[in-house]
């Protein structure tokens, strides 16, 4: 019997589940959607019980595929969002409150106090990350202050994944990834939590699980119960896995220093792996999933990629419900634009902003509207501005001082788009290259089960997909776009101000 392993991702929206032969293809896949709870206003919380359930249901959503004998099953690995402030547990493991999640930016007072009270160069240097309610540990923050019924109960704080693996196997572990993505409580350097910055912010070191392991290393083994519920083998290994944006670019191909992929659905996200942290340069980094000990992942991201779009579709053909064809019309009435949309700019912010520039308060907008632009200039603009951000991401990733590989590869549901391809190498000045198969972050848990088990290596470059080229940059409109970048880069500096005054007025009826 072939030996089979099972990647699982759990996202934001939708769990996934894929088994994987030992050459790394897909078998078989199975996928479970839920929703986010907004309590209120810029609040991203979930429940661990609704990401367990779609974890059961989808490993035997694979289980009953035709191709697949649960005997031939030898290990899974779980891959998960962001998980924030992670799940505050009691010392039975129970949840207490549900997980802020990396959406969640109620923690903006948090983030003042650190800003206020903390050598923040410090906190860089030792941890290679910055302050933003962004990050787990000013989520921590939050929960403590806020919530100091729920904080004196909490025994540990748990990312998703490392809380699903201890489900599995009664073992308790976070993974390096998940660990140095909550920032300031992490020493990137050392590799462990930092005993000066928890002290520093006021947080409780012993709230922080102590285990700490690579992502590709095993947690522990499947127990005998959750082995007879979910239909596999008992004792199978259950690796870490960690970060699920770390996790598809690793089935992007990114195996080494320089390597890098952008991953953009609703929002964009884009990764390169290099060794060494880079204070000041507004990314975000972490031990790599893979060979973590001696990589770094460093990302930057916009909220809003793909969501802009749907925005865009929502707003301006409300009176239509069928996004394909709309797609079409104004992919077709868009290319047949010049480069820049006759001059009309677009900021990409409509939930504030991640990297580079870090604003909760910061607002999108158009630039250089006139009477010449219609729908299909809007729509351009749209496409160019997510690509302006990805641009402004991987400017601030030169200052890693590593070359990166001359192939920009995109995943995701953009890669649909033949015109966003062109006009994303164009602006970028790489050229682009997507995949034929779904590359995902699932996918990057199924390869790095099937690495602990020996069946296939991820250190020799190997890819596991078919590469191609979607678009080389057009040297003709890249001096344009050059130009138009510069207008993109100083619009926020400029609007910034007003974006918070905004920000700051009270409207009658409104909600605090």
């Amino acid at each position: 019997m072939p030996p089979h392993v099972i990647g699982i991702d759990i996202g934001t929206q939708s769990t996934k589940a894929l088994v994987l032969d030992g050459q790394g293809r897909i078998i078989a896949s199975h996928q479970q959607g839920y929703r986010v709870d907004t309590p209120q206003p810029r609040w991203a919380e979930q429940w661990p019980d609704v990401w367990w359930q779609a974890v059961v249901a989808c490993i035997k959503g694979c289980l009953a595929s035709k191709d697949v004998e649960p005997a031939s099953i030898q290990a899974l690995c779980i891959s998960s969002l962001y998980g924030g402030s992670g799940i505050p547990v009691d010392e039975s493991m129970e949840p207490l409150h549900p997980c802020l999640i990396w959406m969640d930016r109620r923690a903006e007072p948090q983030v003042n106090w650190v800003r206020q009270h903390v050598d923040l160069a410090r906190l860089e240097a030792v941890t290679g990350n910055g302050v933003d309610s962004y990050y787990g540990f000013t989520k921590m923050m939050w929960l403590k202050q806020e919530r100091p019924d729920i904080w004196a109960r909490t025994r540990y704080l748990v990312p998703p994944n490392n809380y699903m693996a201890w489900r599995l196997t009664g073992e308790l572990a976070v993974d390096h990834s998940s660990a140095g993505n909550i920032g300031g409580v992490y020493d990137l350097i050392s590799r462990c939590w930092s005993e000066e910055m928890t002290t520093a912010l006021g947080l409780d070191i012993d709230k922080l699980p102590p285990r700490l392991v690579d992502s590709g290393d095993a947690v522990g083994s499947l127990d005998a119960v959750m082995a007879e519920r979910l239909g596999l083998p008992e004792g199978i290994a259950v690796v870490a896995g960690g970060v699920d944006a770390a996790m598809a670019t690793l089935a992007g191909g990114a195996t080494a220093p320089g390597h890098h992929v952008a991953m953009i659905g609703t929002s964009m996200c884009w990764g390169m792996i290099n060794q060494r942290p880079t204070p000041g340069s507004g990314l975000i980094s972490f031990p790599h999933v893979l060979n973590g000990q001696r990589d770094i992942y460093t990302f930057g991201g916009a909220l809003t990629a793909g969501a802009s779009v749907v925005w865009y579709l929502d707003t301006f053909f409300a009176d239509r419900n069928d996004h394909g064809a709309i797609y079409a019309e104004l992919e077709a009435l868009a290319a047949a634009l010049p480069p820049g949309a006759n001059r009309l700019l677009f900021l990409p912010y409509l939930m504030g902003e991640r990297s580079p520039v870090w604003d909760a308060r910061a607002s999108a907008a158009f630039i250089g509207l006139d009477f010449t632009h219609r729908r299909e200039h809007m729509y351009r603009a749209v496409l160019e501005g997510v690509a302006f951000a990805l641009r402004h991401n991987m400017q601030a990733g030169a200052s890693m001082q590593v070359e990166l590989d001359p192939r920009l590869i995109v995943v995701g549901g953009v890669t649909q788009s033949d015109l966003w391809m062109q006009i994303i190498a164009d602006i970028t000045g790489h050229p682009v290259y997507t995949y034929r198969e779904n590359v995902e972050a699932a996918l990057g848990a199924g390869l790095l089960a099937a690495r602990h088990q020996g069946l296939l290596s991820l250190d020799d470059g190997e890819l596991h997909g078919t590469l191609i080229e979607r678009a080389i940059p057009n040297p003709d409109v890249q001096a344009t776009y050059d130009a138009l970048f510069q207008c993109y880069c100083d619009l926020y500096p400029a609007l910034q101000p007003l974006m918070h005054r905004l920000d700051a007025i009270e409207l009658p009826g409104e909600v605090a």
